[in-house]
């Protein structure tokens, strides 16, 4: 089994909001050193809520899955998507804006 890649205890971090299926939710982002996503945090403006509740979990298992070496992409690929291929949840529309923003950065760094 692969071991868990421990996050530095200061790290690069990023914040936005997005709207999926009427509802708005917030984001935070933590990268690696080396500009790969390392943790993601999603919550809904309704707290306590069961909206709430799966974001903020889906979020959890799939900053585990990062720390352990899934690279974002399979899990992008994992997750539920329309007909059009377009995320069908909080956490697919998360994460394909966390891959825009990791695709953006790897631009910028490779100029």
């Amino acid at each position: 089994m692969t071991s868990r890649q421990r996050l530095a205890n200061r790290r690069f971090s990023e914040t936005f909001s997005f709207e999926c299926k009427g509802l708005r939710y917030a984001v935070t982002v933590s990268w690696f050193s080396d500009g790969q996503p390392a943790e993601i945090f999603i919550s809904n403006g309704k707290a306590g809520s069961q909206a709430d509740a799966n974001a903020c979990d889906s979020a959890v298992v799939t900053s585990l899955a990062l720390q352990y070496g899934a690279p974002i992409e399979v899990i992008r690929r994992a997750v539920l998507r329309d007909s059009l291929g377009l995320a069908s949840t909080p956490l697919g529309a998360a994460l394909d804006l966390v891959a825009q923003l990791n695709s953006v950065s790897s631009n910028e760094t490779s100029r």
